[in-house]
């Protein structure tokens, strides 16, 4: 059975999920989610509510996962290889989340230069470890991304009484009433083509 996994999008940057280049990517941050989830189910995430951002009740992706795949095996396919970041590039390039390598001997990971990276590119020890401590990369074919230009998500999947897929706090919550789910698709499925629907929050923010 297919399920729907919710969370909470802090920080809308484009990197954490990725929709770029033809695919919807979760390769870093969302552990438990990245741990679990498997190719038919649905991975929601929705705006925040925290000062300043105020989209709680909002719709930032939604994306069908296709395959999952590793850090070796995605830094290694063709496909993703321009989600590689470029931090000196383009909106885009930097928000690449392909960021993972192995050293020569295979003793330990190597960061590139990204958004979990420290100053002038040092490595993250604490994001190094919480990313490749789960080695799942969930990808998706089927996606939508509003980013911060979202709609407002109906009232009837905000109920508690069924499932309330807008949080407060930014723990995941799983859905696994087919029937829900399927409604829930129906009305994704009104905003036409999956793809690439908006901007991430952070560009809408910085463009006024």
């Amino acid at each position: 059975m297919n399920q729907l996994f919710s969370y909470v999008v802090r920080y809308d940057s484009g990197f954490a999920p990725n929709p770029f280049y033809g695919y919807a990517t979760l390769a870093t941050c969302k552990p438990l989610i990245r741990r679990v989830a498997m190719p038919g189910d649905w991975i929601v995430g929705t705006g925040s509510s925290a000062k300043g951002v105020d989209r709680g009740t909002r719709l930032v992706h939604a994306m069908k996962i296709s395959e999952v795949t590793d850090f070796r095996s995605y830094w290694a396919d063709p496909r993703f290889l321009r989600k590689r970041p470029v931090m000196r590039g383009s909106r885009k390039q930097c928000c690449g989340d392909n960021i993972y390598q192995r050293t020569a001997d295979d003793s330990r990971w190597l960061q590139l230069d990204s958004f979990h990276s420290g100053p002038n590119g040092t490595p993250r020890p604490d994001h190094i470890a919480r990313d490749t401590g789960t080695d799942r990369i969930l990808i998706s074919n089927d996606f939508y991304y509003f980013g911060g230009e979202g709609p407002e998500i109906p009232a009837n999947f905000r109920d508690p009484a069924r499932y309330d897929i807008c949080r407060k706090v930014r723990q995941r919550k799983r859905q696994k009433d087919g029937d829900w789910i399927a409604e829930f698709v129906a009305w994704l499925r009104t905003f036409g083509d999956p793809g690439y629907h908006g901007r991430p929050l952070d560009w809408v923010l910085e463009d006024g």
